[in-house]
């Protein structure tokens, strides 16, 4: 008795197999994650106040490190760590374009070397 088992070999239309994604499929997946952190920067904007907080800052100016602190405003932090992210996806975005074949007009490679 087969129980189904091994009875479709052949992969049915818009089935992917295993972690290949279309290119088109990136490519709404990496605006999608745009358009998410704009939308939690706005949200971490409005919503958190213009307070000030105490942030652990590092002067290495003088040649030595120097504990200093400074004040900055509550609503930058996570915009900074939101850049963070939305920058790690344009990167990865552009990796994956380079590791498909084409680089996205990001430069030129020479043929011969």
């Amino acid at each position: 008795m087969n129980c189904g088992v091994g009875m479709r070999e052949v992969p049915q239309p818009g089935e992917r197999k295993g972690l290949e994604n279309s290119g088109s499929d990136l490519d709404r997946k990496y605006w999608v994650a745009l358009t998410l952190y704009a939308v939690l920067a706005a949200l971490a904007w409005f919503t958190l106040g213009g307070d000030k907080v105490l942030v652990p800052w590092f002067d290495l100016s003088e040649g030595k490190i120097v504990g200093v602190s400074r004040l900055v405003e509550l609503r930058l932090v996570p915009l900074i760590v939101l850049g963070g992210f939305a920058l790690r996806t344009v990167l990865a975005r552009h990796a994956e374009k380079i590791r498909r074949g084409g680089d996205g007009g990001g430069g030129t490679t020479p043929k011969s070397l």
